[in-house]
């Protein structure tokens, strides 16, 4: 197993011990855990989100200064790390909002290591592990919107699992990939 699918599995793995970790703690109702519901409860799953995020930023930053990268895949490059910037930002403000500071990007050189960056030698190989990382972004997403408690961070969630599954398919299209016939790809 690679370590980029590791990574998602470790990120719904800690996702599941987070929410676990909060539910175990109280006996409320169903419909006051409803009424209290906010993005604090749901911290633990909002740090590991933006841990990814970080780490999708990270991969398309130094892709792109790899060389490697044709003009145009370039740009579709930067347009996604873009869409991952914002979901940062929008992550780190939940956590702080929440009385938390926002999980710090790993360094250049540990991704480097962690995503084996440097054994990438074309495009195609660029192009092979963003969809991979996609793929299991959006899957990573999808696994978590029921274990949250506050609707709106429900929302969100979707929102970047949608995006997640359009970078995935764009990217697998330029790879020349097919789309699985099968149904649930992102399940």
């Amino acid at each position: 197993m690679n370590d980029s699918i590791a990574s998602r599995r470790t990120f719904l793995a800690r996702a599941g011990v987070a929410t676990l970790s909060v539910g175990a703690g109280t006996l409320l109702s169903h419909r006051a855990l409803a009424a209290t519901a906010s993005p604090s409860s749901d911290v633990g799953v909002i740090q590991t989100a933006l841990a990814l995020e970080h780490e999708g930023i990270a991969a398309y930053r130094l892709a792109g200064k790899s060389g490697l990268l044709s003009p145009g895949t370039l740009k579709l490059a930067l347009i996604f790390m873009g869409h991952h910037e914002a979901h940062r930002d929008s992550l780190a403000k939940l956590v702080m909002q929440a009385g938390g500071k926002a999980v710090e990007p790993r360094t250049d050189a540990q991704y480097v290591a962690e995503l084996k960056l440097a054994s990438l030698k074309s495009e195609s190989d660029v192009v092979a592990l963003a969809t991979t990382l996609e793929r299991g972004a959006a899957s990573a997403y999808i696994g978590q919107v029921t274990s949250l408690k506050d609707p709106k961070l429900a929302k969100l969630f979707a929102a970047i699992s949608a995006d997640e599954a359009i970078h995935w398919t764009t990217l697998n299209n330029a790879a020349g990939t097919p789309i699985p016939s099968a149904p649930y790809v992102f399940a």
